[in-house]
């Protein structure tokens, strides 16, 4: 019998330090599948956990959307490609509980205090609401 993968839990201005972070090691493919990490880059080389405390409040911009949100950074890992290229990959949560891939030039890191992250964190949560209603 296989074990239930584990939903992403979302935050709030609340709980956000609570939020399931991966870090320590680089993540696998395992991990992901069971849930404990957001992504596994299985294609590059000399790939490096971040030795950065987590979750970390950041506004993410989602260049397709043309929009900013605000969200967590909850896994952080170096990878260099074959072309020797440093990639900076993060494992960012979003309040509702989806979590998305992004690139260190994606997002802009802010204390949990930070007005415009604290401001979007509660339009998210709003629309949120509104959808289930």
């Amino acid at each position: 019998m296989s074990e239930a993968v584990p939903e992403p839990q979302g935050f709030t201005a609340e709980t956000w330090a609570k939020a399931r972070t991966f870090h320590g090691r680089v993540a696998t493919q395992a991990d992901v599948e069971a849930g404990r990490a957001v992504f596994a880059l299985g294609d590059t080389h000399n790939a490096v956990a971040f030795e950065e405390p987590l979750p970390q409040p950041v506004i993410w911009t989602d260049e397709e959307a043309d929009e900013e949100f605000a969200a967590l950074i909850v896994q952080a890992e170096q990878h260099e490609t074959e072309r020797g290229e440093q990639l900076q990959v993060l494992g960012l949560l979003l309040p509702q509980g989806r979590t998305v891939i992004a690139f260190t030039d994606d997002v802009h890191e802010v204390d949990a205090a930070d007005p415009d992250w604290l401001a979007l964190l509660e339009a998210d949560l709003a629309e949120d609401e509104a959808e289930v209603e």
